[in-house]
């Protein structure tokens, strides 16, 4: 589950990933918690979300992340007029997954 949150102190925004501790230990899925951790914090790109902050409740694990104004690529293609892109958004939206994936790629980091 992500969801949108403000910093009371200073306002800015983040995105917040809430990882279910019973869902995580049912799938067996703590070391993939802890690199995804791991992995977040190493990222510094505008093309990649960062980890701003960390955290755990008693029930969840919590990532705060770089929030990435716009929405995501899902929503363009089906809600904004037809469903689709003219070509040269494609192009661009490719070029910006290019990059990311590069710095990823410098960072010794293969993406699925």
């Amino acid at each position: 589950q992500v969801c949108a949150c403000q910093v009371r102190a200073t306002g800015k925004m983040y995105a917040c990933k809430k990882l279910e501790k019973k869902r995580i230990k049912k799938r067996k899925g703590e070391a993939m918690a802890l690199n995804e951790k791991q992995i977040l914090e190493k990222v510094n790109s505008r093309f990649v979300v960062s980890l701003a902050y960390a955290y755990e409740t008693k029930d969840a694990l919590c990532l705060v992340l770089t929030i990435m104004n716009g929405g995501d690529l899902k929503f363009h293609i089906y809600n904004m007029g037809n469903p689709g892109f003219e070509d040269e958004r494609a192009v661009f939206y490719a070029a910006e997954i290019c990059c990311g994936l590069q710095h990823l790629h410098q960072e010794g980091i293969v993406y699925r």
